[in-house]
């Protein structure tokens, strides 16, 4: 993959995502302003999140990161990749359905993993009720993902970068619908998830069928092609489940403390935006990408890769870090306060922004970080680091939330992202000129992070001179504008005055994208 097919590569799932987060808002601003942060909210996150927390192991996480690899190596050599494929989906769709069947058996305790604050309350019966609605967008979703990644694999992204979407506007029309006819908006929400599963998996199965892999799963059998992608999966997925012990710690964290499941929630949803658009491009786009190049024995072409991902990566995450640490109270207020959001949940949640906001570049750079293992088929030591990660969470969560109430669980989740980090950097030293940086790469970040800091300091004066603006019943939505604008502005025209990018680069990158 060239240069600029990598950064078209980046900006066709980035786009495509970028579109799906901007719907995702809508969608959670009209569920914040219908359900507030009351009971019915929570049971919904808890809820949406069970079959989430699995699609860590089956979907993007521990399984594509070893199917991929192999599966684009079978392509470049063209041993059978479609029989490889037809195989994996057959595994893995019997595996989910005795998955799926098992949680609606196991549901109470499950709920109880996730909240048991919500132990004796009408919210944990409600999350149960929810959680056997929503459990089954697992087994759609992890087999939709195989589906996008054969697509990815083959250099195809805008299929499976744009099936998110659809899972949004289901969503969006179901509030709408629901809210008209005086239904049950929450129940409404729920049913949506597993519609919107089946729609996102029909999405990617024909565009793989109209790349030429007609996938239609089988009765299961062991191969040993199979044995060894679930040597390789093993190890990744035991990581992607600490990864997922630290969102437990988080939410059982939160659930002791009333509202803070939907402060949290919300928080996420914000940094989110930023946090997807790049680093489901870079994962995306990079793991398929240095695979074929360390295959080919290219490691200057790798390192090229690894360096304009990373470049990439900063350019656009770092500032976005910044303008979530220094203005999370105009974002929260003006997005978010309406309906059943109230002014009392602005404060809170702008806090959990403002922490969060502080680990987006950690969350962002292990995307980049972990391809150079993944690459390689080596999924056990992200493991022993995401151990190490998951002991700083733990640690921090859990022993400062009787000091500083439920904002531990972010202070937490973003300390251990940049342990994760470190650990991903100091393993990845030994792995030869594919994991080392560029003179470009060099000399850019430290001027990204200068024009960064500049840009806070243009948002924290824009927003005292907007301040009037903010005031409730005044132009709130404008002076958002004026001061996203501003940041924008300042950010690209000082980047470019000091040398942290070219505008040109990115006028470039997007008219080839």
């Amino acid at each position: 993959m060239q240069p600029i097919r990598l950064i078209k590569g980046f900006l066709t799932v980035g786009g495509w995502t970028l579109a799906s987060r901007i719907l995702g808002f809508v969608r959670d601003i009209l569920i914040a302003a219908w359900l507030g942060t009351g009971p019915a909210h929570q049971a919904f996150v808890i809820a949406f999140s069970l079959p989430n927390l699995f699609r860590r192991f089956f979907a993007e996480g521990a399984f594509n990161m070893a199917f991929i690899p192999m599966f684009s190596k079978r392509l470049e050599s063209g041993d059978d990749p479609q029989g490889f494929a037809r195989d994996a989906l057959s595994a893995l769709a019997a595996l989910l359905i005795v998955l799926t069947l098992a949680a609606q058996l196991a549901m109470p305790w499950l709920v109880l993993a996730m909240a048991s604050g919500f132990r004796d309350s009408a919210t944990f019966d409600l999350t149960v009720l929810y959680g056997r609605i929503a459990f089954p967008y697992i087994l759609f979703i992890s087999m939709g993902a195989l589906f996008s990644g054969v697509l990815n694999a083959t250099g195809r992204f805008a299929a499976a970068a744009a099936a998110p979407v659809l899972l949004n506007v289901i969503f969006i029309a179901a509030i709408v619908a629901a809210a008209r006819m005086g239904a049950d908006v929450a129940l409404a929400l729920i049913w949506a998830v597993p519609v919107a599963g089946v729609a996102q998996m029909a999405l990617v199965w024909w565009a793989a069928r109209a790349a030429g892999f007609r996938l239609l799963p089988h009765r299961p059998r062991v191969t040993p092609e199979l044995k060894r992608l679930a040597r390789i999966a093993a190890p990744a997925a035991l990581a992607g489940g600490v990864v997922q012990l630290n969102l437990l710690i988080g939410r059982q964290v939160a659930s002791y403390f009333d509202s803070a499941v939907s402060w949290l929630y919300n928080a996420d949803r914000l940094y989110q935006l930023p946090l997807g658009v790049v680093a489901i491009a870079i994962g995306v786009v990079l793991l398929p990408d240095l695979s074929r190049r360390l295959k080919a024995g290219d490691e200057a072409g790798g390192r090229h890769s690894f360096s304009r991902a990373t470049e990439f990566s900063l350019a656009l995450t770092v500032p976005a870090a910044v303008a979530l640490v220094t203005i999370p109270v105009p974002l929260i207020s003006v997005l978010f306060e309406r309906g059943a959001f109230t002014a009392a949940d602005t404060a809170p949640t702008a806090l959990a922004v403002a922490v969060y906001g502080a680990g987006l570049p950690a969350f962002v750079l292990q995307k980049v970080l972990q391809p150079l293992y993944f690459a390689r088929e080596d999924t056990r030591r992200p493991f022993y680091y995401a151990l190490i990660a998951m002991a700083v969470n733990a640690a921090l969560a859990l022993g400062l939330a009787p000091v500083i109430g439920f904002i531990a669980a972010a202070l937490g989740t973003t300390l251990a992202a940049w342990a994760m980090v470190v650990q991903l950097w100091l393993g990845s030293r030994a792995m030869g000129a594919a994991a080392t940086l560029d003179a470009r790469l060099t000399r850019r970040a430290p001027r990204i992070v200068i024009a960064s800091l500049l840009m806070g300091a243009c948002l924290l004066a824009g927003q005292a001179a907007l301040a009037p603006l903010f005031a409730p019943g005044a132009q709130r939505y404008l002076a958002l504008l004026l001061l996203v604008g501003l940041g924008m502005v300042s950010y690209f025209g000082l980047g470019h005055l000091i040398g942290a990018f070219r505008l040109s680069d990115f006028r470039q990158a997007f008219r080839r994208g």
